[in-house]
C-alpha cells in the first residue's frame, strides 16, 4: 500500500483507502458473510479479478482484512474482517441507508432477512 497521502485530512486519507469503485463493495461482502475469493468475483456488480485481488491485498496491507487459511494447514485461503475493518460497520450502515432514502429503486443487500446480522 502507498503511504502518500493528498493531506493528513482523515476524511481524505480514508477516501485514499477506500474510496475507489470497488473497495466499500468487497467491505460489504465481507459484512455480509462473504469469505472466499470466487464468492467476492461472484457478487453482481462484476469486479474484474484483477482489481479483487488488488483490492484484497491493499485491505490486508491496511489491516482491515485478515487473509488466513480456511482449514488448519491448508491451501484454500479465506478473508475476514478485523476489528479495523467491522469498525467501518456504521460507515456502511449509514452509507446503505442514504442510498435506500435517496435513490430510486435501490434495496438492501442482506445475510439471511435481518439486516442487523452483518459482522
Amino acid at each position: 500500500m502507498s503511504n502518500s497521502y493528498r493531506s493528513d485530512c482523515p476524511v481524505a486519507r480514508m477516501l485514499d483507502l477506500t474510496g475507489d469503485r470497488w473497495t466499500m463493495l468487497v467491505i460489504r461482502d465481507l459484512f455480509l458473510g462473504r469469505t472466499r475469493y470466487k464468492e467476492f468475483a461472484d457478487s453482481p456488480e462484476g469486479i474484474p479479478t484483477n482489481i479483487l485481488a488488488e483490492r484484497l491485498e491493499r485491505l490486508v496491507d491496511a489491516g482491515l482484512v485478515s487473509r488466513e487459511p480456511l482449514a488448519p494447514g491448508g491451501r484454500r485461503m479465506c478473508y475476514r474482517l478485523t476489528p479495523m475493518g467491522r469498525s467501518l460497520r456504521p460507515v456502511l450502515e449509514a452509507m446503505r441507508d442514504w442510498g435506500l432514502a435517496w435513490i430510486p429503486e435501490t434495496r438492501a443487500m442482506r445475510p439471511g432477512s435481518t439486516p442487523e446480522s452483518w459482522g
